[in-house]
């Protein structure tokens, strides 16, 4: 049995993880926290798609395919189809699976700046 999630409760574990990553970050662990907030950006990103369009897929292609979907539609979200892709890029490949962090200042800002990307998104969400 799938457990169907309404676009708040997405939101909210976006910002569970988001807690996460600056959790992970404040005792060294970058790589993991890199991770999280990867995960914090994607959660916040199908929360956008479930409410604009009432369809979300779990998988990474799928959650990108949409974003840019929406972002022809609406110029307001081609803000955050760039900073999904960078977070993507970054967080996701370069640091957490091939642990290319550096410079690590850049990781670090880029993992703090994913709580304003959650408020972009549940803002562009009208909720």
């Amino acid at each position: 049995m799938t457990l169907i999630q309404t676009p708040q409760e997405i939101f909210a574990d976006a910002r569970v993880a988001h807690a996460s990553a600056l959790e992970r970050l404040s005792v060294g662990d970058i790589c993991d926290a890199a991770e999280k907030a990867w995960c914090a950006t994607k959660r916040a990103t199908e929360a956008l798609l479930l409410a604009v369009t009432g369809d979300v897929s779990p998988t990474t292609v799928r959650v990108s395919s949409g974003l840019r979907g929406l972002a022809r539609e609406n110029a307001a979200v081609r803000s955050l189809q760039n900073r999904f892709a960078c977070n993507l890029q970054f967080l996701q490949h370069d640091c957490f699976y091939n642990g290319h962090c550096e410079p690590f200042e850049d990781t670090e800002r880029l993992i703090r700046e994913a709580a304003q990307y959650i408020e972009d998104a549940e803002r562009l969400a009208n909720l």
